[in-house]
Order: C-alpha cells, then structure tokens, then sequence
C-alpha cells in the first residue's frame, strides 16, 4: 500500500434501514403499521432509503425533501461479524423554521386522519427534533390522548416535558444527571431517576442497562429484570427494537410487567445479530412462551 494503513478487502455489500427508519421496520415486523416522518436529502442515499422502505412495505411518503442536507448515511465496516469501524455522512444543524412548519402540519395531518395509537419520538441528535418539534408534537399527542414515548439523546435530554415514556439508556441518564451510578446499584438508580422525573414529569421511565437487563419506574411501582444470557454479535440497533416494543405495549395497554419483559426480551433477541436488523415476530413469540411463561 502507498501508507502504512490497513488494507481492507471487500467480499460483500449490504445497505440496510438505520435510525428512526429502524424503528418504523421493528414495528412493521410487530405487525403495526408506521407513519415515518423525517428528512433526507436529494441525492443518491435517499434513493437507497426510499427503496428499502418500499422493500419493506413502509411508506414514504411522509418523507421531507431538504435539498441543503445529506441523507444520514452510517457506513459499518465488519469482519468475521465484528464492527472495525464506522464512517458517517450527514449534516446535524437543526431544521429552517420553515422545516419546523411542515413537520408539524404532517404530524396534525395524522393526528386528524389516521387515528395513531401512539407518537415515538427517537432523537438521534441529528437536527430534526428541536425543542420546538418536541414541545408542540408532544402537546398535540397529549391532547388528543395519544401516548408519547421518547428515546432521547444528548442535546434535548430535558426538553421532553411530560411524556408518557423516557427511554434512556444508562450511559445517557448518567451523562446528562453528572452522575455516576454502576449498572448493579439499584438504589443510586432509583434515587437518579426521581431526579429526572422532577424535571420531566414524566409517566415512565424505562431505562436499559445493556448485559444487566432494564429497570422501570412509574410512580412507587418498581420493575428490575435480568438480561437473558446471549450471545452477543453486534447491539447497534437494540435500543430502536426496545423502544418499539415498549411503545407497542403502550399503544395496545398491556401492563407494566409485560411492556418491561418483552423489551428486554426483544432488545437483547436482536443483539445476536450482525448489523442493524429488526426483530422477528415468530422469534419474538417463541422466545417469550419459553422464557416469560
């Protein structure tokens, strides 16, 4: 090679959903229908997407065209199923007011024709979810008794007033409290997220916990379940499974213990996976009857 660099061969090329558009395919497996709205740019990858949308039989229509941006694109670089190394694309300034405006008519648009059951808003701090996205399409929701479940991210971790669900990882809850709390100390987790639902007000909390499993408050009710032993290939992509089905549940109102068990259950079912993929909905079902009956 002309530099002292790794030499990578290339045997095979896969393009697959990411993002939001994960979730929407997570929950198209579930048996849901999803109303995806986001943005991509006029270019080649928004191409891509759209195709895998329509392969999956999700519709795009809802799809904003921002021609001054480039479509998110996360390029994984895999051997023998290990990720090496990822190179990304994309543009993270937050939306034009002008963006703002037809999000949220299409998101009214929804909320008037289609009869949603529940809003998912997963924030990858890409620049679409601004704080004004966020407030009004929760309070549309709200209003029109629509749960809202959210997967946060950095920059908007406290915007997410009142929601029906927060969904953050450990990582994140102890970045954005300054705290430090070990996965194993259940007490500094309670204590942490009473501090978050201060700020929030939140219904649930729903924080993952990688290899020790998930923990869920709402009020004094308390659930801490166990990860399931697997054998893990790659987690990129378990935190979209986890919020799908515990949105679903939402949606459907299952109880507490069920939305807690089936997410924990799903989220580590496709860790075993390489690359971002959706769950299996006969996989899903088999591994519950045998391991939550």
């Amino acid at each position: 090679p002309e530099a002292p660099v790794p030499v990578l061969l290339i045997h095979e090329k896969q393009n697959r959903l990411g993002g939001a558009a994960n979730v929407a395919a997570n929950i198209k497996a579930l048996g849901a229908i999803p109303l995806l709205i986001s943005i991509t740019g006029d270019d080649t990858e928004a191409e891509i997407f759209k195709s895998l949308l329509d392969k999956e039989g999700i519709e795009s229509n809802l799809l904003i065209t921002d021609p001054s941006r480039k479509t998110t694109c996360k390029t994984r670089v895999l051997s023998n199923n290990r990720q090496m190394m990822r190179l990304d694309s994309e543009d993270l300034q937050t939306v034009s007011l002008a963006t703002e405006d037809i999000i949220l008519e299409r998101i009214k648009t929804i909320l008037e024709n289609d009869n949603p059951q529940v809003c998912i808003l997963q924030d990858y701090n890409k620049g679409m979810l601004s704080e004004r996205i966020i407030r009004e399409t929760t309070m549309l929701c709200l209003h029109k008794n629509i749960p809202v479940a959210v997967d946060p991210k950095k920059n908007n971790f406290f915007a997410y007033q009142l929601c029906t669900l927060f969904k953050p990882n450990l990582r994140e809850l102890n970045e954005n409290l300054q705290m430090e709390i070990p996965s194993g100390d259940i007490k500094k987790l309670n204590a942490a997220i009473d501090i978050l639902q201060k700020q929030l007000h939140n219904g649930i909390t729903l924080v993952t916990l990688s290899e020790h499993g998930v923990y869920l408050k709402s009020g004094e009710k308390t659930i801490q379940l166990p990860a399931h032993i697997r054998n893990v290939a790659d987690v990129s992509g378990a935190g979209d499974t986890v919020i799908s089905i515990a949105s679903l549940c939402l949606a459907i109102k299952t109880s507490l213990e069920t939305l807690a068990a089936l997410s924990n259950l799903a989220g580590g079912i496709v860790c075993e996976y390489p690359g971002v993929v959706s769950i299996d909905k006969k996989v899903l079902i088999r591994e519950a009857e045998k391991k939550l009956s």
